[in-house]
């Protein structure tokens, strides 16, 4: 019932509107001009409704740079060369040679220990071994007119030549009884005192040779097959402000580290200054890769989707919505490594109302500075 009346109803208003329409026809009155256009043309109305000139948009050129691929890490300062300098034998300490924190040379000797019946058993035996080669100097010459039998002669050489190792002996143990620097470098602290009696392995003073350092640090195994020796390696402290030192890597090691997935990588520093300390701890920044000429555009021109990263170009008055490959992260911009060209514009302002292909009008051109 209740429908019945809605469509009598509406028959009644679409009579009373088609009869008003043949009275408004009859007396003259015009149409109202947008009904005419649609009833004329409703295709052309209903496409200007729909559609709008080109939209203004802001671009920005692609910008070329160097751009460096950089790997972090930390790492300890050590000596290339670093010992703990021991005694060999034991005795009493009779000589201190050098001062804490002195600057040695190979060779050098460092402290002494007492070696007086060490000197009696040597010149002991040098007199001996003087005794066996005039003996056996004789002999020889008697040999000629065979006044000699050969098996005194050889039995003399024998002799000479025990002598002659028992001197090397005490010689050795003489040698042992001066403690000497066995490479370039600076001391440490003093770890004996005069008139001590040490025994063998007591620890004297350490030597580091600081004039060139190694810093060893971890690098995930994603950077391995850019990792090689040569590379250059910068490193800081906070000890030192803004200071940077700079090295390179000298050692990749062989082996992953099953635990934490890292490979052990060793560089070396110059360090004629003395700055770096053996312990110091850095801060390492590894140059993996370096591009001249890397391309730039401003991080707002990124249209991300999902996990794919679109930009839209400017060709030919129109936006052209190009996926792209990104690389390097800087501030305020981002290196792309695949889907545009050195000579591309990309849309940086705008990008909300734009679909590919749509007409755009270039409002802005935003340059940035060069680096």
């Amino acid at each position: 019932m209740r429908t019945a009346t809605q469509l009598l109803a509406l028959v009644v208003i679409g009579g009373f509107g088609l009869a008003w329409q043949l009275y408004a026809d009859r007396i003259g009155v015009p149409r109202p001009l947008a009904l005419i256009g649609l009833e004329a043309q409703p295709s052309v109305a209903l496409s200007q409704a729909t559609t709008g000139g080109p939209l203004g948009v802001s671009v920005s050129p692609v910008r070329k740079a160097v751009v460096t691929d950089r790997a972090e890490s930390v790492g300890t300062v050590r000596a290339r060369d670093a010992i703990t300098v021991t005694t060999k034998v034991s005795g009493i300490v009779t000589a201190i040679r050098f001062t804490e924190g002195q600057r040695v040379n190979e060779g050098d000797v460092l402290a002494e220990l007492d070696n007086a019946g060490i000197r009696a058993e040597y010149d002991q035996a040098r007199a001996q071994l003087d005794d066996m080669r005039t003996q056996l100097q004789r002999a020889r010459a008697l040999q000629a007119s065979q006044n000699i039998a050969v098996a005194r002669i050889d039995q003399l050489e024998a002799q000479t030549r025990q002598a002659e190792g028992r001197l090397r002996q005490y010689q050795a143990r003489l040698d042992e009884a001066k403690i000497t620097a066995p490479f370039s470098g600076r001391v440490g602290l003093k770890q004996v005192s005069l008139g001590a009696l040490v025994q063998p392995g007591t620890a004297v003073t350490t030597l580091d040779d600081t004039s060139r350092m190694r810093v060893e640090f971890a690098v995930p195994e994603v950077f391995i097959a850019r990792l090689q020796a040569g590379s250059q390696v910068t490193a800081r402290s906070v000890a030192y402000g803004e200071r940077r030192f700079r090295g390179a890597v000298a050692v990749v090691d062989t082996r992953l580290d099953p635990a934490t997935r890292t490979i052990r990588v060793i560089s070396e520093f110059d360090n004629a200054d003395e700055a770096l300390k053996p312990g110091l701890f850095l801060t390492i920044e590894l140059m993996l890769e370096q591009r001249e000429n890397a391309l730039l555009i401003p991080e707002e021109a990124l249209d991300p989707v999902g996990d794919r990263v679109f930009v839209y170009l400017v060709k030919d008055g129109r936006a052209k919505r190009t996926q792209v490959r990104l690389g390097q992260r800087l501030q305020g911009e981002v290196e792309v490594r695949q889907g545009i060209a050195a000579d591309d514009q990309v849309v940086v302002r705008g990008i909300q109302r734009l679909r590919n292909d749509a007409p755009v009008r270039v409002i802005e051109t935003i340059t940035r500075p060069l680096s």
